[in-house]
């Protein structure tokens, strides 16, 4: 390709000499010679010239590709510290939770603080971006459902409807991580 433009760069220098002709003898020797590698050179310099901005936009994209695969990894690595730091209060109540019941036989204090425990842990979670999928009562939609069974509907009003949820499903930031498991009436 390249002796493919050198050659169209020849004849239409070519095609100058031609043109310029009209000029005295002297000049017909003198100046052709020096128009031509005068020219060669220009056009050799813009070659350069434009390898140069080549070869540095390569390096600068490479150097881009690198750069956000390791950012990508170390994104990896760390992304759940956040949610982890944020579990770590939940853990110490539930170990609070543990010693306390050690000595008492006090049921309804032991159920009160699991509630309030599991309550703390769903508000990191919805904190997060943690929303439960509606399913009782709902049509069958296989984009955030999981059917299971079927059963013979209660009601008529059931029929191809959720009648029971045996695996609660969520959505995380409107993409569902996890379907839920569901009975559906026929």
């Amino acid at each position: 390709m390249n002796k493919e433009r050198q050659d169209t760069v020849d004849n239409k220098m070519q095609q100058e000499d031609i043109e310029n002709a009209n000029d005295t003898g002297e000049e017909k020797e003198a100046k052709p010679v020096k128009k031509k590698s005068a020219k060669k050179i220009e056009l050799q310099e813009k070659i350069d010239e434009l390898n140069d901005k080549y070869l540095r936009l390569y390096s600068e994209f490479d150097n881009y590709r690198k750069r956000t695969i390791k950012e990508k990894i170390d994104l990896s690595k760390t992304a759940s510290a956040e949610v982890i730091s944020d579990l770590l209060p939940v853990m110490d109540d539930f170990e609070r939770a543990i010693k306390s019941t050690k000595d008492s036989d006090d049921c309804d204090a032991f159920k009160e603080g699991i509630n309030l425990i599991f309550n703390k842990f769903k508000g990191v979670l919805e904190k997060k971006g943690l929303k439960p999928i509606e399913a009782i009562g709902k049509e069958f939609d296989t984009d955030f459902h999981e059917g299971i069974a079927y059963i013979p509907a209660p009601s008529e009003d059931l029929i191809g409807k959720i009648v029971d949820e045996t695996e609660k499903g969520y959505m995380l930031n409107d993409k569902v991580i996890r379907f839920s498991k569901v009975v559906i009436g026929q």
